[in-house]
């Protein structure tokens, strides 16, 4: 294997690696999301609503109000309002 070969090998190894502790960090962080969520429905709260809730956080202002508006229309047209 030449110098370049050698080079784009280290290259490639230390990417794969790279992905593997990340992957390693992904799975840990959703076991500890698991348990949070297991610990909220311990003490009584929903947790559909807990991911809805966090879910909606996530979005920005004018968004969310649209999204708002939207279901609102949709549940008076269905007579749910």
């Amino acid at each position: 294997m030449d110098t370049t070969g050698a080079v784009a090998a280290d290259q490639l190894r230390k990417l794969i690696e790279r992905i593997e502790r990340l992957e390693e960090e992904k799975a840990a962080l959703s076991e500890d999301l698991r348990e949070v969520y297991s610990e909220s429905k311990g003490q009584g709260f929903d947790t559909k609503t807990i991911r809805q809730i966090i879910r909606l956080r996530k979005m920005n202002t004018d968004d969310r109000q649209e999204q708002d508006a939207l279901l609102d229309m949709y549940r008076d047209a269905l007579g749910m309002a």
